[in-house]
């Protein structure tokens, strides 16, 4: 059949709706027509009939027309450049057969922008833009010369903001088509062309195109898991052929899905260069509005009620080995593009005028924490938020709530904990205890702007049910990772000088708890750092130092008590952190291991080291005192390994500058001329100070008492 007959009888089948064959052999025949008519005229009628032809806008096929229209396109300017080239080069070896229709690229490209016509809507326009500027421009092709590129850029923007702010007589543009078309044409615009989108109006559109039907469908997907969820030998089984594993598989391969990942970033070009702040706090809304859905739809699913470590135990291994990985890839590949749009509202918050204010910018930051929490089901799963994005916008919004103390009590009270409920105080289900996590993990930065009564109820309560329970109960990652949360949250509260009186009636309570936790729940590391933390509180210049001088040497003489009968054997190291990532441990503060953890310690010398630790901390009074205390304990220390481990860590309190100018001082005479050196290599027993002991600068004059006297 030739192109002219082709073409007509193409045109002619454009006028009714057919079945799926007839309808694909069109879609094919339509792009051999784009790719070998030879004359300007007829592509551009080709095209303006293509974009009102019933066979194929009369079909309830959705996006996937969009798609395949941007598809078409796409291919044909990609044979059209290919077979420039092909007769450029015959020529040039004086070969007279022609390839294709002969046009060269920018004539091709102009006769089909002609063919976007006032019969089409402009939405329809962009889809064809965007194909063509694909075809000829992508994968580093430079098909067409500056002034056309120029010409189907301006074309991609006018197109672009024409569909997305429409008006009467046309109806409004479907967003999904719009943000589809963007979401290909973006990042071949050049940064003037980007500079001439309407943003203002893209926001909201990219957005609903996102979480929309077409999109992440509002989280629907994942409340219908639940219902094929089934138990098989006391197994939860979610099988390959159910409806909602299909669904979830067709779902990512839905174009907006299958690029969320530049769709997001679409978005967040938007919410950068929106002139109307409003529309960005509108976004906002929208995610935790979003998110909060998805939180409660899997919160209502049986699969939450499992901890990760035990998955291998109550799933079945077609489950474990091919629907679980699924879903959270998915997941996970939502909350990516979810927090990539969040960063952007964040940065622009710290610039914009509007968002920075006193009265905005705590809101913002607020929201940003909301969604975050509501995504921790998914983002605490194996170190899943350990990306910079995420970071960046986690604790860019803890920085900016820490400065207000009323939204930041109201924050922590709006997600707080609920009340124990003894003989349970701690949560049964694991969904509960995650999002506990993430309020410990996040209340540890807020109290600076709180009072001590807020302190108290807000941090200190819900800390204190996971410091006094956990002891009792069987360790998991989640529990060790909620236990060291929780003494990070009140070491914070501790470390704040308006809680000084907070911290004395508490600092007993939590010694006492922090020796019962250890070694069997609190590593060494963590041990020797929070007992130093609350030995720093404890001495000047904190307030409580003052007004309870006593309690640092308390605690000192705790520890001393028990180095005289804690366990010499070398304790376990911990799991190396490939293997701590894998079972889901945490990277924030109070969690994970560092190399001190490796080193070979024991009980005993882990106590010895934590005296050692304290050293630097105490009034000048009692410094020299607990040096000689150190000394002697550094000997009670059977195992030479060990021991010469613990000696090291003493020479290095000395001199790395550790302590101040004083303290310094009074160790380098202690260790020199006071029998420290031998105490601590040789286990030595240093005399004890005279009675009188004169002070003099090195090099001063000295009146004998005895010349006096004559």
């Amino acid at each position: 059949m030739s192109i002219d007959r082709l073409l007509t009888t193409v045109l002619q089948l454009y006028q009714d709706v057919h079945d799926d064959a007839r309808t694909d052999q069109i879609y094919g025949s339509t792009a051999a027509l784009l790719t070998n008519l030879s004359n300007p005229l007829n592509l551009s009628l080709l095209t303006s009939q293509l974009l009102t032809a019933p066979a194929l806008w009369g079909r309830r096929d959705g996006m996937r027309t969009c798609y395949r229209i941007i598809s078409i396109f796409n291919t044909a300017a990609i044979h059209v450049r290919r077979n420039e080239l092909e007769n450029a080069t015959a020529k040039n070896k004086g070969q007279q057969q022609r390839a294709g229709g002969g046009l060269s690229s920018d004539k091709w490209t102009a006769a089909v922008l002609k063919g976007a016509d006032d019969q089409s809507g402009r939405w329809q326009h962009l889809l064809v833009f965007a194909g063509v500027l694909m075809g000829m421009e992508s994968g580093h092709r430079h098909s067409l010369s500056r002034g056309m590129r120029n010409t189907v850029e301006g074309a991609v923007v006018t197109a672009a903001n024409l569909a997305l702010r429409n008006r009467a007589p046309e109806p409004p543009a479907p967003s999904a088509p719009v943000a589809l078309a963007l979401n290909y044409a973006f990042p071949l615009l050049s940064e003037s062309s980007r500079a001439g989108l309407d943003c203002d109006a893209l926001v909201p559109v990219a957005t609903r195109a996102m979480l929309g039907g077409d999109g992440l469908q509002d989280g629907i997907f994942l409340a219908t898991i639940d219902q094929d969820v089934r138990q098989s030998d006391q197994k939860f089984m979610w099988a390959v052929d159910a409806p909602s594993y299909l669904h979830l598989q067709q779902l990512e391969q839905r174009p907006l899905i299958a690029g969320l990942g530049p769709l997001s970033r679409l978005l967040a070009h938007a919410v950068q260069h929106a002139r109307d702040s409003r529309v960005v706090l509108q976004l906002q809304d929208d995610l935790v509005s979003f998110t909060a859905r998805l939180l409660q739809h899997w919160q209502a699913s049986k699969l939450s009620e499992l901890e990760i470590s035990e998955e291998s135990l109550f799933l079945t291994p077609e489950t474990i080995q091919t629907t679980w990985p699924a879903l959270w890839q998915f997941l996970k590949k939502l909350m990516y593009a979810v927090v990539a749009v969040l960063q952007a509202v964040v940065a622009r918050s710290l610039l914009d005028r509007h968002l920075r204010n006193h009265t905005t910018a705590p809101a913002v930051a607020t929201k940003t924490l909301h969604t975050l929490r509501n995504l921790y089901f998914i983002s605490s799963r194996n170190g899943s938020d350990a990306f910079q994005v995420y970071t960046f916008t986690y604790l860019t919004s803890l920085d900016t709530l820490t400065r207000y103390g009323a939204p930041s009590a109201a924050f922590l009270a709006s997600i707080k904990p609920a009340v124990p409920q003894p003989p349970h105080p701690i949560p049964a289900h694991p969904l509960h205890r995650t999002l506990d996590l993430f309020y410990l993990n996040t209340a540890e930065h807020l109290p600076l702007h709180l009072s001590p009564q807020e302190c108290d109820a807000l941090i200190v309560q819900p800390a204190t049910t996971y410091l006094t329970t956990t002891l009792a109960t069987p360790t998991t990652p989640r529990m060790v990772q909620l236990f060291e949360a929780a003494h990070s949250a009140v070491l914070s509260c501790l470390s704040c000088p308006h809680n000084a009186r907070l911290t004395a009636d508490l600092v007993p309570f939590y010694a006492e708890t922090l020796f019962a936790s250890f070694p069997a729940h609190v590593s060494p590391r963590q041990f020797r750092l929070a007992f130093k933390t609350v030995m720093q509180i404890l001495s000047p210049p904190f307030p409580i130092s003052g007004s309870h001088p006593e309690l640092a040497e308390t605690l000192l003489e705790m520890v001393r008590f028990r180095v005289g009968f804690a366990g010499q054997a070398p304790l376990p190291p911990p799991p190396p952190p490939a293997a701590a990532a894998a079972a889901g441990s945490e990277g924030g503060p109070g969690g994970g291991e560092e190399e001190g953890d490796r080193v070979l310690v024991s009980e005993q010398s882990t106590l010895v080291l934590t005296l050692i630790d304290a050293l630097p901390f105490l009034r000048l009074g009692i410094f020299e005192e607990w040096m000689t205390l150190a000394a002697a304990a550094v000997n009670e220390v059977r195992d030479d390994v060990l021991r010469e481990a613990v000696k090291r860590r003493f020479w290095e309190v000395l001199v790395s500058g550790e302590m101040d100018v004083e303290r310094a001082a009074i160790g380098v005479a202690w260790w020199g001329t006071k029998g420290g050196r031998e105490a601590v290599l040789f286990g030595g027993r240093v005399p004890p100070p005279p009675q009188e002991e004169m002070f003099m600068m090195s090099g001063a004059i000295v009146q004998d008492k005895r010349e006096s006297r004559l």
